[in-house]
């Protein structure tokens, strides 16, 4: 039922554009694991969290009965040394660029950790790979990397009280669209005295998308699997009107915002906005003075509750008799969105 600047420089956009293709890529598993194509392989290649099944290392509400979001695939370990640590290269996704590196894992949960930042169709995704064990120590921002390129060996690095044991040894892989590049003023003006490590490449600046999804299709549809379609096609958890006519998620990624021909002539005063469970604007409406009802600088317009049903872990809404709100972590990731 429904009711009712750290981001590519025009420098860095000129050499991904000259350098790597902008049409469809298909994307690389990070490892040669590929037991996830096999009959009832999923045990083998997914790392659950301990004592639980394969099913909490997979993507989206997993964890704890469902209230818990992950946002990648922990990808087992096949490869180890003779004290049995693993010993798997963790290999490029797709041509890309080297958007942060994290060698201090007592900085992060994802231990060390590194970022690519790629260009697809027109639509710029990250990879992340974590808890390795070491990275190459020639890497560096700005670099550019070839898809299936090493970036490093796996490893159980974190900065958890309990560590990673040898049996649960993974890479932690995650693809992610970039908020807002104005996160880390946001982060300063909005929660002042609080650490930020990474600035911008904070991941509560980072929205994931389903990589398991991803590889079943493109194995299904070869070379017409589209990202960008992928992207279009995701299920809408709600929408939302935001009274901002410019921000950084608009210019970012401009073949996610529908044509409105009424807004061309009238002017924009806002942008219609459907997010999915895990909070992606997928798809972006400009609107006029005309089209929109009431004063807020953010509505929530409507939320279809079988997919809340289904993916509640994010709480972005929340039910308040017969109506819907948005929550508070809904409400702090529209503000993240909009901030200019």
């Amino acid at each position: 039922m429904m009711v009712s600047s750290f981001g590519f420089s025009l420098a860095l956009c000129v050499v991904l554009a000259s350098t790597f293709q902008l049409a469809a890529q298909p994307f690389q598993f990070p490892t040669a694991n590929r037991a996830i194509f096999e009959p009832g392989g999923e045990p083998r290649f997914f790392v659950g969290t301990a004592g639980k099944t394969w099913v909490s290392g997979a993507f989206g509400c997993v964890r704890t009965e469902g209230w818990q979001m992950h946002e990648g695939l922990d990808i087992r370990a096949t490869q180890f040394d003779k004290l049995g640590e693993p010993t798997d290269p963790v290999l490029a996704t797709a041509d890309g660029v080297v958007g942060y590196i994290n060698r201090r894992p007592s900085l992060s949960n994802y231990g060390n950790y590194i970022i690519l930042r790629h260009l697809i169709e027109g639509i710029e995704i990250c990879s992340l790979y974590a808890h390795l064990d070491e990275i190459r120590s020639d890497l560096k921002v700005g670099q550019s990397v070839r898809s299936g390129e090493q970036l490093g060996i796996m490893g159980r690095t974190s900065n958890t009280r309990q560590r990673i044991s040898k049996d649960r040894a993974h890479v932690h892989f995650e693809l992610n669209f970039i908020i807002n590049d104005r996160f880390a003023s946001w982060f300063k003006t909005s929660r002042p005295g609080e650490r930020n490590d990474h600035g911008n490449w904070n991941g509560a600046n980072l929205i994931a998308i389903d990589p398991r999804s991803i590889f079943f299709l493109q194995k299904a549809q070869g070379q017409k699997f589209s990202l960008l379609n992928f992207i279009r096609g995701q299920t809408e958890l709600c929408r939302v009107f935001v009274r901002a006519s410019t921000f950084p998620w608009v210019k970012r990624y401009a073949p996610l915002v529908c044509p409105n021909p009424k807004a061309q002539t009238e002017g924009i005063v806002g942008y219609e906005i459907a997010l999915n469970f895990n909070g992606l604007p997928f798809e972006l409406i400009p609107r006029t003075a005309s089209e929109i009802k009431g004063a807020g600088r953010v509505q929530l317009l409507s939320v279809n509750e079988a997919e809340y049903r289904k993916n509640p872990c994010r709480r972005l809404v929340v039910q308040r008799g017969a109506g819907w709100q948005l929550t508070a972590t809904g409400s702090k990731l529209v503000d993240v969105l909009i901030y200019n």
